[in-house]
């Protein structure tokens, strides 16, 4: 088949590569537009458009789709549209041109939206699903070709599942292309899960999305951590004994203890034999990746070395 690629960060990488290295034929890519980044504002194509171009296929940015765009994709005369994480709303004079697929990360109807994989850790989901889906005007709405459900692993965080789902949507993506004509679209579901909305996260909200509060229970403590990380990344404040505040991002966890109940934020162990236990209003999380200000990432027992007070202070 002849097909027309919609997409910008990584996440939407494997699926491309795959249908590269695929017996089909992506004729063009559409792809959001090259940004300034960085202290020397360097201009930075998505992933996706470096990948097209490294295979020598014609990359479109543009900012918004308009006439002649949708020209310019007729002129290609695809079978098939293929769209993941392009981050762009697909009016439907594009969406009457051929047949357009999305590929989406969540267990369709529950977390429609831009950021499905947060999401689902944030709110405790054991599993989640990715769908490659029928695209249509309203918001991830559309009615599904094939899905698969897979298991989250306890302290798997959001970019893990990120990873891991992208090869998978790619092996989804393929087999859902290889059967193509013989598969009947599935609605969502109307009764089972009500559909939840996963919104991009707002800069005016971040401050309060990151931070941790010990007052919760070790459960949602942990699933905060794991749903931010990567990005933006949990916060907490080291308070030291003499009242100096750090503020510290939290990237990875594990469960110490699911019962018993201590003192918010109170630091239970800081050493290397059992790394840093902090009391939450129900349980106790063992935080395993943190990073100071302007500092890399370090695992529990490697901040310790570097913070040889940490113990003595809480964190809130």
């Amino acid at each position: 088949m002849k097909i027309i690629f919609m997409g910008s960060p990584e996440f939407a990488c494997p699926a491309l590569s795959a249908l590269i290295k695929s017996e089909h034929q992506v004729v063009g890519v559409f792809s959001q537009p090259p940004k300034k980044a960085g202290r020397g504002q360097k201009i930075n194509q998505t992933p996706v458009h470096k990948l097209a171009e490294e295979n020598n296929i014609p990359v479109h940015t543009p900012i918004k789709l308009l006439d002649e765009d949708v020209a310019i994709l007729k002129n290609y005369a695809p079978d098939i549209i293929v769209v993941a994480a392009y981050g762009l709303i697909l009016p439907e004079s594009v969406l009457n041109v051929a047949p357009c697929i999305n590929i989406h990360p969540s267990a369709l109807p529950r977390w429609r939206g831009a950021a499905p994989l947060n999401y689902t850790i944030l709110k405790g989901d054991k599993t989640t699903d990715v769908c490659i889906m029928a695209m249509e005007k309203g918001l991830d709405t559309g009615d599904v070709y094939t899905r698969k459900q897979y298991a989250i692993n306890d302290n798997e965080t959001a970019g893990e599942l990120h990873d891991r789902l992208a090869v998978e949507g790619a092996k989804l993506l393929l087999k859902t292309l290889e059967n193509w004509g013989n598969i009947t679209p599935v609605p969502q579901s109307r009764s089972a899960l009500e559909p939840t909305y996963a919104h991009k996260f707002k800069p005016e909200e971040l401050a309060k999305i990151r931070t941790l509060d010990f007052n919760k229970s070790a459960q949602e403590v942990h699933n905060q951590i794991r749903g931010l990380s990567p990005w933006p990344g949990a916060t907490a404040t080291h308070i030291s004994s003499d009242g100096k505040q750090t503020l510290l991002k939290i990237l990875a966890s594990k469960f110490y203890k699911r019962t018993g109940s201590y003192p918010a934020g109170k630091i239970l162990h800081a050493d290397k034999k059992e790394g840093i236990i902090i009391g939450c209003k129900e349980g106790a999380v063992q935080l395993t990746t943190i990073q100071k200000p302007s500092n890399k990432p370090l695992k529990d027992i490697d901040f310790l070395n570097g913070f040889k007070k940490f113990s003595e202070g809480r964190l809130n």
